[in-house]
């Protein structure tokens, strides 16, 4: 087997990670959020750019709470899983 085929994508999100399905359809959700509760562009930008920065996000997936990150970011509401760094 190939070293790249052994590597895991740390730090990186979906798209990043090869993952365009899940990525695609994290998307089409996120687009049915009620406006109420959607995460405005710029602060989920930096939720996203924080995510991206995380040690925790591997391969796409917060190793904290096993979600996707641009998913939980695009709630209003939802808080980093990260209880001792709180990035966002």
């Amino acid at each position: 087997m190939a070293e790249d085929a052994l590597r895991v994508c740390r730090r990186c999100l979906l798209l990043e990670s090869g993952e365009t399905d899940v990525y695609e359809e994290i998307q089409r959700h996120i687009e049915k959020i009620p406006p109420k509760d959607k995460t405005p562009a710029p602060l989920y930008q930096s939720r996203i750019d924080a995510c991206r920065q995380c040690g925790h996000l591997v391969g796409g997936t917060c190793l904290k709470c096993g979600c996707y990150p641009e998913f939980r970011a695009a709630f209003i509401k939802n808080k980093c899983p990260d209880t001792k760094k709180k990035p966002w």
